[in-house]
């Protein structure tokens, strides 16, 4: 004799906790892919400064000198030119019409995007004349003042890649140096690092690869509390939120990656350098020539 067998299904309170799991188990699973998400570019992040580091030596193969950080003017001359050949942008490089400006014959070829000069962590806003902004600049040593020489009586060493503003094309020549040059040994010296992009008056901003702004300084600390030093930018250009009362420019290094940010040493290893490192430390590996004894960062 058969008997009828009743098929229970879930009553609406069971299907409700059921639901609710999963969804405290989809919260607790987020923040690991987040994580997990943020490890894969921070690994991108050291592959691009990786290839940088290599471009730069290849260059120094070549030419027998670094590239120099900036002309300091319109011309489009920077450190990311000058490397394009051999971080296979050649076609780039050879586009270019080294005049005295980046606009006229250069305005098409410098709305190029180039990832590598990119962090994957960061997302560059486009407010530099709509052309593609980047993340990694040249250290111009511990000064507080994108030129070379000391600003209010700071003391001042000199980085890998000072920037000479020679005012208009064909002025004073940018600094150049040679890997001899660099007396405090190029393990022990940043040739680069990062920057951040953010709003007009927050952080770094409008950073190009063919414009003026091409270096940091160490004058404070990784992703450092006090602000950049950012004046000019007058003549019809935003002026970054603060006053337009010159022309120099000093930015900190700065990134999206929690705890500190990463950097080309002088040997073409790329170390992360923690925001709590000693600033006299800091200061010490951005200089060239200031024969100091550097700790451990």
């Amino acid at each position: 004799m058969w008997r009828n067998r009743l098929k229970r299904g879930f009553t609406l309170i069971e299907l409700l906790v059921v639901i609710a799991i999963i969804a405290v188990l989809i919260a607790l699973l987020l923040p690991a892919v987040q994580q997990a998400r943020e490890a894969a570019r921070r690994s991108q992040c050291k592959n691009n400064l990786k290839q940088l580091g290599v471009a730069l030596h290849n260059y120094h193969d070549t030419m027998t000198i670094l590239p120099f950080g900036s002309h300091g003017d319109q011309s489009g001359h920077t450190w990311c030119l000058y490397i394009m050949p051999y971080i296979d942008q050649a076609n780039i490089y050879n586009q270019w019409v080294f005049n005295c400006s980046y606009y006229g014959s250069n305005a098409a070829v410098r709305r190029n995007s180039v990832p590598v000069y990119t962090c994957p962590s960061d997302t560059p806003s486009q407010w530099w004349d709509s052309n593609p902004l980047y993340n990694y600049v040249v250290c111009l040593g511990t000064t507080n003042n994108a030129h070379t020489s000391p600003l209010n009586g700071v003391n001042w060493y000199p980085g890998a890649f000072d920037v000479v503003d020679s005012g208009s094309c064909g002025g004073n020549a940018p600094k150049t140096y040679r890997f001899r040059d660099i007396n405090d040994g190029l393990s022990n010296t940043i040739f680069m690092g990062e920057v951040r992009q953010g709003p007009v008056n927050q952080d770094i901003r409008g950073l190009a690869w063919y414009g003026p702004f091409n270096g940091f300084t160490t004058n404070i600390g990784p992703n450092s509390s006090s602000p950049d030093t950012m004046v000019g930018f007058c003549n019809n250009q935003p002026t970054l939120g603060m006053p337009c009362v010159g022309g120099t420019t000093a930015l900190g290094a700065r990134s999206k990656h929690v705890g500190g940010v990463h950097t080309v040493m002088g040997d073409g290893a790329v170390r992360f350098v923690s925001n709590n490192v000693n600033l006299p430390t800091w200061q010490a590996i951005s200089s060239i020539q200031g024969g100091e004894v550097v700790g451990d960062f």
